[in-house]
């Protein structure tokens, strides 16, 4: 993100002074950051698109996290044809042991 809050003198000194160092892709450019990009825009599309208000900012973040863990475990990823991803390493946890 290069908006302004990212960007002021006054960001960067504080960042300096954590240690933390800045890094940035190029403007209009989401390949830096495809992956980020992707998981952002399936949440919104999954949770956030037709949910107008929630009725507390925890309510919120417990829908995000039961999502989120949904996400990672049981709903269905193109990277491995279309299996849970809890499934997937099942079977490549099964395969790897008998290859062994």
């Amino acid at each position: 993100d290069h908006g302004s809050v990212y960007t002021s003198q006054t960001f960067r000194s504080y960042c300096s002074s954590l240690g933390v160092r800045q890094s940035m892709g190029a403007v209009g450019t989401s390949a830096d950051n495809a992956l980020a990009e992707s998981f952002n825009a399936t949440l919104k599309r999954e949770v956030l698109r037709d949910r107008k208000v929630f009725d507390n900012p925890i309510a919120c973040r417990q829908e995000v996290f039961r999502w989120c863990m949904r996400y990672n475990t049981r709903r269905r990823h193109s990277w491995c044809n279309l299996v849970a991803p809890d499934t997937f390493e099942a079977l490549t946890s099964a395969t790897l042991t008998k290859a062994a």
